[in-house]
Protein backbone atom coordinates (compact mmCIF):
# COMPACT_ATOMS: atom_id res chain seq x y z
CA UNK A 1 0.00 0.00 0.00
CA UNK A 2 1.29 3.55 -1.03
CA UNK A 3 -0.75 5.41 1.93
CA UNK A 4 -1.47 9.55 1.43
CA UNK A 5 -2.71 11.77 4.08
CA UNK A 6 -5.06 14.91 2.19
CA UNK A 7 -5.70 17.37 4.88
CA UNK A 8 -6.02 21.32 4.89
CA UNK A 9 -6.01 24.03 7.72
CA UNK A 10 -5.05 20.73 10.24
CA UNK A 11 -1.64 20.04 8.12
CA UNK A 12 0.10 23.57 8.09
CA UNK A 13 -1.51 23.74 12.25
CA UNK A 14 0.50 20.69 12.61
CA UNK A 15 3.74 19.77 13.96
CA UNK A 16 3.62 16.03 12.76
CA UNK A 17 4.78 16.80 9.30
CA UNK A 18 7.08 19.97 10.26
CA UNK A 19 10.72 18.56 9.56
CA UNK A 20 8.93 16.36 6.56
CA UNK A 21 10.61 17.80 3.42
CA UNK A 22 8.90 20.03 0.99
CA UNK A 23 8.83 18.53 -2.64
CA UNK A 24 6.98 19.69 -5.91
CA UNK A 25 5.68 17.51 -8.71
CA UNK A 26 4.62 18.59 -11.92
CA UNK A 27 1.58 17.50 -13.35
CA UNK A 28 -0.93 18.62 -16.49
CA UNK A 29 -2.59 20.90 -13.86
CA UNK A 30 0.47 23.14 -12.71
CA UNK A 31 3.36 22.28 -10.00
CA UNK A 32 1.71 20.80 -6.93
CA UNK A 33 3.67 20.64 -3.68
CA UNK A 34 3.56 17.83 -1.39
CA UNK A 35 5.67 16.52 1.84
CA UNK A 36 7.06 12.73 2.03
CA UNK A 37 8.17 11.19 4.87
CA UNK A 38 8.43 7.36 6.16
CA UNK A 39 6.84 6.35 2.75
CA UNK A 40 3.48 8.59 3.24
CA UNK A 41 2.87 11.73 0.87
CA UNK A 42 1.31 14.41 2.43
CA UNK A 43 -0.55 16.78 0.49
CA UNK A 44 -2.68 20.23 1.54
CA UNK A 45 -5.34 20.49 -0.68
CA UNK A 46 -5.28 24.63 -0.35
CA UNK A 47 -1.46 24.71 -1.00
CA UNK A 48 1.42 24.80 1.58
CA UNK A 49 2.70 28.39 0.56
CA UNK A 50 0.33 30.72 -0.51
CA UNK A 51 -2.74 28.60 0.95
CA UNK A 52 -5.97 29.20 -1.60
CA UNK A 53 -9.76 29.30 -0.45
CA UNK A 54 -11.53 26.23 -1.22
CA UNK A 55 -13.56 27.57 -4.36
CA UNK A 56 -9.95 27.61 -6.10
CA UNK A 57 -8.05 25.00 -4.60
CA UNK A 58 -6.27 22.90 -7.45
CA UNK A 59 -8.37 19.42 -6.78
CA UNK A 60 -7.54 18.05 -10.44
CA UNK A 61 -3.68 18.99 -9.77
CA UNK A 62 -3.02 17.34 -6.37
CA UNK A 63 -5.34 14.34 -7.16
CA UNK A 64 -3.23 14.35 -10.29
CA UNK A 65 -0.12 14.40 -8.37
CA UNK A 66 -0.77 11.38 -6.41
CA UNK A 67 -1.66 9.28 -9.08
CA UNK A 68 1.82 10.30 -10.08
CA UNK A 69 3.58 9.53 -6.83
CA UNK A 70 1.81 5.75 -7.01
CA UNK A 71 -0.98 6.30 -4.46
CA UNK A 72 -3.49 3.92 -3.80
CA UNK A 73 -4.97 4.56 -0.47
CA UNK A 74 -5.59 8.01 0.95
CA UNK A 75 -6.87 9.31 4.37
CA UNK A 76 -8.94 12.10 4.01
CA UNK A 77 -8.81 14.67 7.07
CA UNK A 78 -11.46 17.40 6.60
CA UNK A 79 -13.35 20.15 9.00
CA UNK A 80 -16.84 19.94 8.63
CA UNK A 81 -19.51 22.07 10.37
CA UNK A 82 -22.21 19.76 11.88
CA UNK A 83 -25.32 19.83 10.52
CA UNK A 84 -27.21 17.80 14.28
CA UNK A 85 -27.21 18.74 17.30
CA UNK A 86 -26.23 15.49 18.60
CA UNK A 87 -23.12 15.82 16.72
CA UNK A 88 -20.72 18.42 18.74
CA UNK A 89 -17.90 19.95 17.65
CA UNK A 90 -15.13 18.01 18.62
CA UNK A 91 -16.76 14.38 17.41
CA UNK A 92 -14.45 12.79 14.85
CA UNK A 93 -16.62 11.70 11.90
CA UNK A 94 -16.11 8.84 8.97
CA UNK A 95 -18.32 9.90 6.16
CA UNK A 96 -19.81 6.69 4.38
CA UNK A 97 -21.22 8.63 1.31
CA UNK A 98 -21.61 12.08 0.22
CA UNK A 99 -23.46 14.81 -1.85
CA UNK A 100 -21.71 16.72 -4.57
CA UNK A 101 -23.85 18.67 -7.31
CA UNK A 102 -20.81 19.88 -8.92
CA UNK A 103 -18.61 16.76 -10.13
CA UNK A 104 -15.78 16.35 -10.86
CA UNK A 105 -13.81 14.46 -13.30
CA UNK A 106 -10.61 14.06 -15.08
CA UNK A 107 -12.43 12.76 -18.36
CA UNK A 108 -13.44 15.97 -19.95
CA UNK A 109 -12.79 14.48 -23.96
CA UNK A 110 -15.51 11.42 -24.00
CA UNK A 111 -18.93 10.51 -22.06
CA UNK A 112 -17.68 8.62 -19.17
CA UNK A 113 -19.44 7.89 -15.56
CA UNK A 114 -19.10 5.89 -12.67
CA UNK A 115 -20.78 4.61 -9.46
CA UNK A 116 -18.73 6.00 -6.74
CA UNK A 117 -18.55 4.36 -3.22
CA UNK A 118 -16.26 5.45 -0.89
CA UNK A 119 -14.83 2.01 1.28
CA UNK A 120 -13.09 3.57 4.63
CA UNK A 121 -10.58 0.79 4.15
CA UNK A 122 -8.46 1.99 6.50
CA UNK A 123 -11.21 3.06 9.06
CA UNK A 124 -10.90 0.22 11.57
CA UNK A 125 -6.82 1.14 11.91
CA UNK A 126 -8.03 4.92 12.85
CA UNK A 127 -10.20 3.24 15.71
CA UNK A 128 -7.59 1.70 16.97
CA UNK A 129 -4.83 4.70 16.58
CA UNK A 130 -7.73 6.99 18.02
CA UNK A 131 -8.31 7.62 21.78
CA UNK A 132 -12.25 8.85 21.23
CA UNK A 133 -14.65 7.45 19.44
CA UNK A 134 -15.16 7.75 15.13
CA UNK A 135 -18.72 8.09 14.30
CA UNK A 136 -19.21 6.01 11.42
CA UNK A 137 -21.98 5.77 8.24
CA UNK A 138 -22.52 9.52 7.79
CA UNK A 139 -23.67 11.70 4.89
CA UNK A 140 -20.96 15.00 3.97
CA UNK A 141 -22.68 17.05 1.80
CA UNK A 142 -20.45 19.85 0.18
CA UNK A 143 -21.00 23.58 -0.95
CA UNK A 144 -18.97 25.87 -2.82
CA UNK A 145 -17.70 27.72 -0.14
CA UNK A 146 -15.77 29.99 1.12
CA UNK A 147 -18.81 31.85 2.94
CA UNK A 148 -20.47 29.50 5.43
CA UNK A 149 -23.93 28.60 4.44
CA UNK A 150 -26.91 30.72 5.24
CA UNK A 151 -29.42 29.37 7.43
CA UNK A 152 -31.69 28.49 4.42
CA UNK A 153 -29.42 26.40 2.76
CA UNK A 154 -28.85 24.84 6.13
CA UNK A 155 -32.26 23.52 6.84
CA UNK A 156 -32.50 22.49 3.35
CA UNK A 157 -29.25 20.43 3.47
CA UNK A 158 -30.94 19.12 6.87
CA UNK A 159 -33.91 17.43 5.41
CA UNK A 160 -31.98 15.74 2.57
CA UNK A 161 -30.89 13.66 5.65
CA UNK A 162 -27.41 15.28 5.47
CA UNK A 163 -24.67 14.94 8.66
CA UNK A 164 -22.04 17.49 8.17
CA UNK A 165 -21.37 20.17 5.62
CA UNK A 166 -17.71 20.96 4.14
CA UNK A 167 -16.42 22.63 0.96
CA UNK A 168 -13.66 20.26 -0.37
CA UNK A 169 -14.19 16.63 0.61
CA UNK A 170 -16.53 15.89 -2.66
CA UNK A 171 -14.33 17.23 -5.25
CA UNK A 172 -11.71 15.55 -4.20
CA UNK A 173 -13.38 12.21 -4.08
CA UNK A 174 -15.05 12.24 -6.96
CA UNK A 175 -11.19 12.56 -8.48
CA UNK A 176 -10.10 9.80 -6.20
CA UNK A 177 -12.21 7.29 -7.05
CA UNK A 178 -12.55 7.69 -11.10
CA UNK A 179 -8.99 6.64 -10.38
CA UNK A 180 -9.83 3.51 -8.45
CA UNK A 181 -7.88 4.95 -5.24
CA UNK A 182 -9.34 3.49 -1.42
CA UNK A 183 -10.49 6.41 0.53
CA UNK A 184 -10.90 6.54 3.97
CA UNK A 185 -12.84 9.76 5.72
CA UNK A 186 -11.92 11.56 9.00
CA UNK A 187 -13.68 14.83 9.20
CA UNK A 188 -13.62 16.66 12.93
CA UNK A 189 -16.45 18.50 13.14
CA UNK A 190 -14.99 22.00 14.41
CA UNK A 191 -18.51 24.53 14.22
CA UNK A 192 -22.20 23.75 14.37
CA UNK A 193 -23.66 24.82 10.96
CA UNK A 194 -24.97 28.40 10.83
CA UNK A 195 -28.62 28.53 12.73
CA UNK A 196 -27.49 25.24 14.59
CA UNK A 197 -27.07 25.59 18.30
CA UNK A 198 -26.59 28.97 20.01
CA UNK A 199 -23.24 29.44 19.16
CA UNK A 200 -22.42 32.37 17.02
CA UNK A 201 -20.60 31.29 13.71
CA UNK A 202 -17.91 33.23 12.43
CA UNK A 203 -14.30 32.94 11.30
CA UNK A 204 -12.52 34.17 14.38
CA UNK A 205 -14.81 31.44 16.59
CA UNK A 206 -14.21 28.42 13.76
CA UNK A 207 -10.51 29.12 13.60
CA UNK A 208 -10.30 29.06 17.82
CA UNK A 209 -12.36 25.57 17.70
CA UNK A 210 -9.57 23.97 15.16
CA UNK A 211 -6.97 24.79 17.52
CA UNK A 212 -9.35 23.86 20.19
CA UNK A 213 -9.17 19.87 18.02
CA UNK A 214 -5.75 20.54 16.64
CA UNK A 215 -3.99 18.00 19.34
CA UNK A 216 -7.22 15.23 18.40
CA UNK A 217 -5.84 15.88 15.22
CA UNK A 218 -1.93 15.86 15.85
CA UNK A 219 -2.19 12.45 17.65
CA UNK A 220 -3.77 10.88 15.11
CA UNK A 221 -1.49 11.82 12.12
CA UNK A 222 1.33 10.64 14.68
CA UNK A 223 -0.49 7.42 15.00
CA UNK A 224 -1.02 7.12 11.22
CA UNK A 225 2.62 7.69 10.32
CA UNK A 226 3.91 5.42 13.13
CA UNK A 227 1.44 2.71 12.09
CA UNK A 228 1.98 2.67 8.03
CA UNK A 229 5.55 4.35 8.30
CA UNK A 230 7.87 2.47 6.44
Amino acid sequence: MNLAIISGTSINRSVVFKDWKLDQVETPYGTIDFKRGKGIVVVNRHGFSEPLPPHRSNYRGYVSALKALGVDAVIAVTSVGSLKENLKPGTLVSCSDYVSFAPMTFIDDRPSGFAPAIDNGLLNDLRRLCSQGIESDRVYVQTRGPRFETKAEVRILQSWGCDVVGMTFGNEADLLLESGVSLTSLCMIDNYAHGIGDQKLSMSEFHDSVDRNQSVIDGILSGVTARFGK
